[in-house]
């Protein structure tokens, strides 16, 4: 029976989980909170809204794509039913920036200032009061609600040449079990500049005991989500973004991930050569450097019809 803090709980980790993009009207960033792990350089900050968020800058000292491989990420996670946090646009303004001045990026060359105005907000979990942890005990693995989702994102993560491991979260259940959030999207699509050549295992999550062995249901189950996916839907997400963030190669590499993960043989394909390298793995934590896989070979269509004449 789940008491009714509980419940309360579980109705505000909902909210923010749900679909991006979560904002009806501008937000705007007002109190800094603490700058955050990550080579982006996000920081915590309080909003307009009364929410708090995880902030990336647009000039991030990542690279250029990293707002919009965040939510393109996002949006693509999300419409295969992964858990991922809300998001949405979020103003910073000259005056906050004045006003904390720790929350400048740092570089080789000292502080940089964040350039003012709109930035990626992705709704803070910490906000619904319960315990979250990015790291398992080993005997926590068999924990894991849904653990098959994870050989989904890995399959995602293949599609989009995701240029580093899959970053995770787990929050811990009233009832002692665990519920996986998809975090950090930033190296999707070759990376923060666009100009990565990743292995398909880089972006597996670290500890491959998460992966349990695929049943026949789990997989049918995969391929029937990513045959469900509405590309279009997804693209017409992704065309209301401010025209700073969609830089050339992220568009080129959205759209070869999309060729990608709408092609059920390479999907299968994909999947039968996760699975043997998971086998050879034998169940420990796994080095990229292990895999004999080769990169994906890049698409011939470099883009979905339309959408160059109406981005470049």
């Amino acid at each position: 029976m789940i008491l009714q803090t509980d419940l309360f709980s579980e109705i505000l980790l909902a909210q923010l989980l749900e679909s991006g993009p979560v904002l009806s009207e501008t937000v705007v960033i007002e109190r800094f909170i603490r700058k955050m792990c990550g080579g982006s350089q996000p920081i915590l900050a309080k909003a307009s809204d009364g929410s708090t968020y995880v902030v990336k800058f647009t000039n991030n000292p990542q690279g250029p794509n990293v707002l919009f491989n965040e939510i393109a990420g996002n949006e693509l996670y999300q419409a295969c039913d992964l858990p991922v946090p809300a998001w949405g646009p979020v103003l910073v303004t000259d005056s906050f920036l004045d006003r904390y001045p720790a929350c400048w990026i740092d570089s080789d060359e000292g502080e940089l200032r964040p350039e003012a105005g709109l930035c990626f907000g992705s709704r803070f979990l910490g906000e619904a009061g319960d315990p979250f942890t990015e790291i398992l005990r080993g005997t926590d693995f068999a924990r894991v609600r849904h653990q098959a989702r994870f050989w989904l994102a890995w399959l995602i993560d293949i599609c989009a040449r995701h240029a580093n491991r899959r970053e995770t979260i787990f929050r811990r259940r009233a009832d002692r079990r665990f519920d996986a959030v998809f975090v950090d999207h930033g190296h999707l699509f070759e990376g923060p500049d666009g100009n990565a050549e990743p292995y398909p295992f880089v972006s597996r999550y670290f500890d491959s005991r998460i992966y349990e062995d695929l049943s026949l249901t789990d997989l049918l189950e995969i391929q029937r989500r990513t045959r469900a996916l509405d590309v279009d839907l997804l693209w017409d997400r992704l065309q209301d973004l401010p025209d700073e963030w969609k830089t050339k190669s992220a568009l080129i590499s959205f759209s070869e991930c999309a060729h990608r993960i709408s092609n059920l043989g390479q999907v299968q394909s994909i999947l039968h050569a996760m699975a043997k390298g998971h086998q050879q793995s034998d169940g420990h934590a796994f080095s990229s450097r292990q895999s004999k896989w080769q990169p994906l070979a890049r698409c011939s269509a470099r883009c979905t019809p339309g959408i160059a004449d109406s981005v470049f």
